[in-house]
């Protein structure tokens, strides 16, 4: 994944002619799109290769089950054309060995959840978030998603996983910093409602890009 602006965009639209209108208008913005359960069920699993033709997707499917299942989904999404992603580490190392197989098998990114950005994961997961990102190591994924709305988290998650890819969610509606979450050791920053959301899309990303460059 290139790493021009430090931004991917969380695409949780549901209309596909709105998700490719907008990829289409922001794929100078972001280095990557990832999307999930609303816009695949809503579109099909087609949209993952349409939007892929605008910059690489993630697939954040938090794919959570036994291994033969996790390969299942993985292997019919990164078939479709995505070029990574995300599980789940709870279920465990071998749940995540097939999720990882799969990736490898397609050339693909494995990211791994240490930790969500909204309020509630800070009652189970949060208190596991370490272990999770051990697991992640052991399952030898490109990298992690921590989250933005909970800084420390980061630099501790980074503590654990190193040079893997730390990828952020929860800037901009949710709360979370961009400034802080990169200096805290983010690799990527997911912004999607305060963007996709606002009269004027451009403009939002813009200034979340304005944020970013301050740090230099």
């Amino acid at each position: 994944m290139k790493k021009d602006t430090r931004l991917i965009l969380a695409l949780d639209v549901t209309s596909r002619s709105q998700a490719l209108r907008l990829a289409g208008q922001l794929k100078e913005h972001f280095d990557a799109i990832k999307i999930g359960y609303p816009l695949i069920l809503s579109a099909g699993l087609e949209i993952v290769r349409e939007i892929s033709a605008f910059a690489p997707v993630i697939a954040d499917l938090k794919v959570a089950d036994i291994p033969n299942t996790n390969r299942l989904i993985c292997d019919a999404v990164l078939g479709a054309g995505a070029s990574g992603v995300i599980a789940q580490a709870f279920p465990g190392l071998d749940s995540l060995l097939a999720c990882k197989a799969s990736a490898k098998a397609h050339g693909a990114d494995l990211f791994v959840v240490t930790e969500m950005s909204h309020p509630g994961a800070e009652l189970f997961m949060a208190p596991l978030a370490e272990s999770m990102a051990r697991l992640a190591v052991g399952a030898g994924a490109a990298g992690v998603v921590a989250p933005a709305t909970r800084p420390a988290r980061i630099k501790l998650i980074r503590n654990i996983v190193g040079s893997r890819l730390i990828i952020s969610p929860g800037v901009g509606t949710q709360g979370g910093s961009a400034r802080q979450a990169l200096q805290a050791g983010a690799d990527y920053l997911i912004v999607g409602r305060s963007v996709y959301e606002s009269d004027d899309p451009v403009s939002a990303v813009e200034a979340v890009l304005g944020e970013i460059y301050k740090l230099d």
